[in-house]
């Protein structure tokens, strides 16, 4: 799990980006919807990213992960809705004093609960690859309910904060202001992981669990202990990007999780299944691709991230980098 240094990969979005601006013509609409495309990708990549840790590392097929997406949205819409005062004011940095406790809040609860959701309903499937989607999923139906008890069945509004509002103007390009945010978290979130992936002593021991997780354990490391540590990171991670999507939809349902899904395991399975930074690429090309094709063919939007997905297999069958090959 270490940062990548194939090349070819890592012009893929540049590529898709290119081959772009002479479909979409118009130089200002092409900087908007690339833009988009990015902050989309890169939230994409924060809910990706944890599920792309533990099956990485894990070999768990967490098709719940769903249930934290959700719950770090409506956290989110508890905690901001305390905070007016905050989120209402045309600052930037005072509305950064409402969002970053909503984030810290959201991670804590998703995490939480996602040790729960690992001690009661993973670790008793560990190695049982069908029983795992099943029973994930069934995780993922109660952790609904839950949430329509707690929080009801209704469409919940989730606005943007008054400073993250509006767009700044470069050219005759619109850059919406949130979803330069989106960007900047997202590339913190990844540095992070790449970071602790690769420099620290507990990316070391986890990536060498994987390996030989006997021989770690003989050394007198307990790897149950670190992977049950991944699994409730990957959790919160998913907590962050929830309440990341939700402003970006600006509104939240107990259907959310689910409703990404499908675009989570597109992600993953692009980028190689358990590759941090084919993740990364993978959510980019994603949201790229999304807008590209919103604007240019509506209906082909509809299924051009499997047509993306597909091709990119065609290339490399195991995704642009395959965990098993390193």
């Amino acid at each position: 799990m270490k940062l990548d240094i194939d090349y070819k990969p890592l012009l893929l979005v540049p590529a898709l980006m290119l081959l772009a601006l002479p479909l979409v013509g118009s130089p200002s609409t092409w900087l908007t919807l690339t833009v988009a495309g990015l902050a989309m990708g890169m939230i994409i990549f924060i809910i990706a990213s944890g599920l792309t840790l533990v099956f990485g590392l894990m070999d768990v097929l967490n098709f719940g992960h769903g249930v934290f997406i959700a719950l770090g949205a409506f956290v989110a819409t508890s905690v901001l809705g305390g905070m007016a005062d905050y989120t209402q004011s045309d600052s930037l940095w005072r509305n950064l004093m409402a969002v970053l406790p909503a984030m810290v809040v959201a991670m804590l609860v998703a995490g939480a609960i996602g040790l729960a959701f690992e001690r009661f309903i993973v670790r008793p499937v560990y190695g049982q690859h069908l029983k795992q989607i099943l029973i994930t999923m069934g995780g993922m139906i109660i952790g609904e309910e839950l949430i329509k008890v707690i929080w009801g069945p209704q469409q919940i509004p989730l606005p943007l904060p008054a400073g993250m509002r509006g767009s700044w103007l470069i050219g005759d390009a619109a850059i919406e202001k949130y979803r330069v945010v989106a960007v900047v978290v997202g590339l913190l979130v990844f540095a992070a992981l790449a970071w602790t992936l690769s420099r620290t002593k507990v990316g070391l021991l986890i990536r060498a669990g994987v390996q030989d997780r006997e021989m770690v354990e003989s050394l007198g490391y307990r790897i149950r202990r670190l992977f049950v540590g991944v699994f409730v990171v990957g959790s919160a991670l998913a907590g962050l990007g929830g309440v990341m999507w939700g402003l970006y939809q600006q509104n939240v349902v107990p259907q959310m999780g689910a409703q990404v899904n499908v675009l989570i395991f597109i992600v993953i399975i692009i980028g190689g299944l358990g590759s941090t930074t084919g993740a990364l690429i993978g959510a980019l090309m994603v949201g790229l691709m999304a807008n590209y094709t919103g604007f240019l063919a509506p209906k082909v939007a509809l299924f051009s991230n499997i047509a993306l997905m597909v091709a990119v297999l065609l290339w490399r069958p195991q995704g642009v980098y395959p965990v098993a090959n390193r």
